[in-house]
């Protein structure tokens, strides 16, 4: 059936069809006709935020949790560019996500009108597709298309460019349904080969990743693992991929990754990845799997397949149903004892006690309280920073879709991805982390979180420098301290002042109180967690660093 109406409109409307309940904004005039849609939409709610940035970063964090994409929307080249952030996050974190961008008038284009750049160059390199609507009458067909590509095979940031007199166009709409993402299936000699290279193995590995929890597999997951005794391990930053409190799981492949950890992707002998691109991080600089590891590589993406490792054998497959296949393989697992080993091994590096300054806030001790006091269900986002070692190290994961972080290691993302998670899921206790550093870049986003009545919780882990970059220059350029020295900022006034209520922290029993009152309120709330700046990550101090340089010099 078609029906004439604007183009604004008809994006709306193919919106509401997607089932997209939000979009992220800063508002701009470019774009005015497809705010004013909004508008008149019942279905859907436009969260006006102060930063574009803020605002593709709440967009990108209600992709993961939703696995529906996130919209953000910004004006032209100025607030695209401020955008860039979001998109480049949900590319290198394969998280489904659509942007509109208005655009300059079409008969100002190519004079360097303002604010003009061309967005689909602009964003070609860090996003899946870019597309400028040009032709009104191939909206429906564009529209569609970005929503597809955004979310079929590895799933991505997509950006639709749209200049201004487009947008107030009439035209006839009839969309199609709405998308259904393609789950391809392992074929029998897959299996097959599956089957007689894990036949010859002595001490398999999984390693899963996002496309596991992309594809809702993580029960499978645990099924597949548990029916051939498997060990696995989590990729960078994707810890919920797997219950943390399983005697199968053997640790995540992080920064400051535990050396049980190290130990098991070096000793073993079959490789099993399973929706991850085997990243930088993950693999430790390219370290793992090694040459003499026998890789399998399941990715429902081609590019993905081999891009770092030639594997053994390469499945092009959705992770969820590569797991249904692969439990059809009779096979009884004869790896106890390396299974066993693994999880012992990696239990003693969990438990061993670490050495923090008695005079100071134990962040062990945070993250122990954390757990505690938190549901279960409760979603941790986490920004860019050292103090996120003391996360990734001892808090414990054990259900699925509770873990929201960058891969991309974006600086600012905590707090905004919080936002966009809480939007998503109203009805969970939504927690940040972040350093001082990465906190201050979107700090006014606290704001939005006050004025939507968005009640999250904001820890700020306050040393006063951009730590995990001291931490590097003193490793390379000891006691050569410069550019990473910050000022003490008053987080908790500056909170207040943003409209949120906000608690300062110097001591664990401090901090237990706190969370406890957060617990109880119902709006944004800041706990600034004043910590020892010496203290620079989990295992080391700025002292150590410098004693162990001298010792070598």
């Amino acid at each position: 059936m078609t029906k004439r109406i604007t183009v604004a409109d008809a994006i709306v409307k193919y919106m509401e069809m997607e089932e997209i309940s939000h979009v992220f904004c800063v508002p701009g005039e470019s774009y005015l006709p497809l705010m004013d849609s909004i508008y008149s939409s019942s279905n859907m709610k436009l969260i006006s935020t102060r930063h574009e940035g803020g605002a593709a970063f709440m967009a990108e964090s209600y992709g993961k949790a939703t696995r529906k994409p996130g919209v953000a929307m910004a004006t032209r080249g100025v607030g695209g560019s401020n955008l860039a952030i979001g998109i480049h996050t949900a590319f290198q974190d394969s998280t489904p996500m659509v942007v509109f961008l208005g655009q300059v008038h079409s008969k100002f284009r190519g004079r360097e009108g303002f604010q003009e750049i061309d967005l689909d160059q602009f964003f070609g390199h860090i996003a899946k597709w870019t597309v400028e609507l040009k032709d009104p009458e191939r909206t429906p067909e564009l529209i569609q298309r970005a929503f597809r590509i955004a979310q079929s095979g590895r799933p991505g940031p997509v950006v639709v460019s749209l200049p201004e007199d487009v947008l107030k166009e009439e035209i006839d709409v009839s969309f199609g349904p709405p998308v259904a993402i393609p789950a391809p299936r392992p074929i029998p000699e897959d299996i097959q080969k599956f089957q007689e290279l894990l036949e010859k193995a002595e001490r398999p590995l999984i390693v899963a990743g996002g496309g596991v929890i992309a594809s809702n597999g993580e029960g499978l997951l645990v099924e597949f693992a548990e029916k051939l005794d498997i060990p696995v391990i989590a990729s960078f930053r994707r810890h919920d991929v797997f219950p943390n409190n399983h005697r199968l799981y053997a640790g995540h492949a992080g920064l400051g990754i535990f050396p049980s950890v190290l130990k098991t992707m070096k000793e073993a002998d079959v490789v099993i990845a399973i929706g991850t691109r085997l990243s930088e991080v993950t693999t430790q600089d390219y370290m793992y799997p090694t040459a003499q590891q026998k890789l399998i590589q399941i990715d429902i993406d081609y590019d993905t397949i081999g891009k770092v490792n030639n594997p053994e054998i390469g499945i092009v497959a959705d992770a969820a149903s590569a797991l249904k296949e692969l439990l059809t393989i009779n096979l009884f697992g004869k790896w106890e004892v390396w299974t066993a080993e693994r999880r012992k091994a990696y239990e003693q590096d969990l438990y061993k006690e670490t050495d923090e300054a008695d005079e100071w806030i134990n962040m062990r001790n945070v993250i122990r309280t954390l757990k505690e006091l938190l549901p279960d269900d409760s979603i941790i986002t986490n920004d860019a920073g050292n103090f996120a070692g003391w996360l990734h190290s001892f808090y414990s994961f054990n259900l699925p879709k509770t873990y929201i972080g960058p891969t991309s290691g974006a600086m600012g993302y905590g707090l905004p991805a919080a936002i966009g998670a809480k939007v998503a899921h109203p009805d969970k206790v939504v927690v940040s982390l972040s350093g001082d550093g990465g906190f201050m870049m979107t700090v006014q986003e606290l704001e939005t979180a006050a004025r939507c009545g968005i009640p999250v919780i904001a820890l700020i882990f306050n040393n006063s420098m951009y730590g995990t970059i001291r931490m590097h220059q003193e490793i390379h350029y000891p006691e050569r301290v410069i550019g990473t020295e910050l000022n003490n900022v008053d987080f908790a006034k500056m909170g207040e002042a943003l409209g949120v209520k906000a608690m300062k922290v110097k001591t664990n029993d401090e901090f237990t109180k706190a969370l406890e009152n957060a617990l109880a309120m119902n709006g944004p709330v800041v706990i600034e967690v004043i910590t020892n700046p010496e203290q620079i990550s989990l295992n080391s101090t700025i002292s150590s660093i410098r004693e162990k340089n001298r010792q070598h010099h």
